[in-house]
């Protein structure tokens, strides 16, 4: 599972690192705890050149009521066990709910670092994990697709990051899923609407352990209303160890703006700019 991440990179820089343009209109606040429900950058199949704000919670075109689904799992049911070996069918691909956008509504989800914690503690013993030397902003598998407010006519255009089995540095924080972070080579292939389904699903892997590395962080990441800088520092020890690279500081340097008043605000509960 992903229900938790951060991307707090300049829009500029976004457009450089994914070669996309924000529209004239895009709005966007940098969030290092986007939570359902949350807006945050997408890069969609049919408009593969720009950078575009989608909400965080998939609902499918045909939903009668907004579902809020944050996470599509690649193998659906047949991986009931959550064997991090498993390499049988893909059920994403026979799921109602998931069985036309895996096909003609991917998206890039971009993102700088992700949040997760054991089975049972969830949240309340959060790890932040990120990709190692200074590999950021990446992207996620994503699906996306459009739903119609019956009741308002509102449009709402919405997403979902794809997970599968755990990968070495997941299972050590002791959790059976891991978002599929899309390696830099793949992430075109993976908007193509072209591409054939089974090239799609080969996409569907667990990224590397030896490219990823974590650490803890507070538990006030726990609430969605938590948005400052400083929930991303480490209290802890990395899972394995490093010695060159801190994500924390970079990400701060690149994304603070807060003063120590402005943290008092932000830890009373009061969401401040991060920039």
């Amino acid at each position: 599972m992903c229900g938790r991440y951060a991307i707090v990179t300049k829009v500029r820089a976004i457009e450089k690192r994914f070669e996309v343009e924000a529209p004239a209109e895009f709005k966007f606040d940098p969030n290092v705890n986007v939570s359902a429900g949350n807006m945050a950058p997408v890069i969609t199949g049919d408009k593969p050149n720009e950078l575009q704000v989608f909400q965080f919670g998939f609902t499918p075109d045909w939903g009668k009521k907004q579902s809020y689904v944050i996470n599509a799992r690649s193998e659906g049911d047949f991986n009931k066990d959550n064997d991090d070996k498993y390499t049988g069918k893909m059920g994403i691909v026979r799921k109602p709910m998931f069985r036309k956008s895996i096909r003609s509504r991917r998206c890039l989800v971009v993102a700088d670092c992700f949040i997760e914690g054991p089975e049972k503690e969830k949240l309340s013993k959060p790890y932040l994990v990120y990709l190692k030397d200074g590999k950021r902003p990446f992207a996620f598998a994503g699906i996306w697709d459009e739903w119609g407010n019956p009741s308002t006519g509102e449009i709402i255009q919405s997403f979902a990051i794809i997970t599968t089995v755990s990968n070495g540095i997941t299972k050590k924080i002791g959790h059976h899923r891991s978002p599929v972070i899309l390696h830099a080579e793949h992430e075109r292939l993976w908007i193509d609407e072209q591409i054939p389904l089974d090239i799609v699903l080969g996409l569907l892997q667990p990224f590397p352990e030896d490219l990823m590395n974590a650490y803890p962080i507070s538990k006030e990441i726990k609430s969605p209303k938590a948005n400052y800088m400083d929930l991303l520092k480490p209290i802890g020890q990395r899972i394995n160890k490093e010695y060159e690279y801190e994500i924390y500081e970079e990400i701060k340097l690149e994304g603070m703006g807060e003063t120590e008043a402005r943290n008092r605000r932000n830890n009373e509960g009061q969401q401040g700019s991060l920039f």
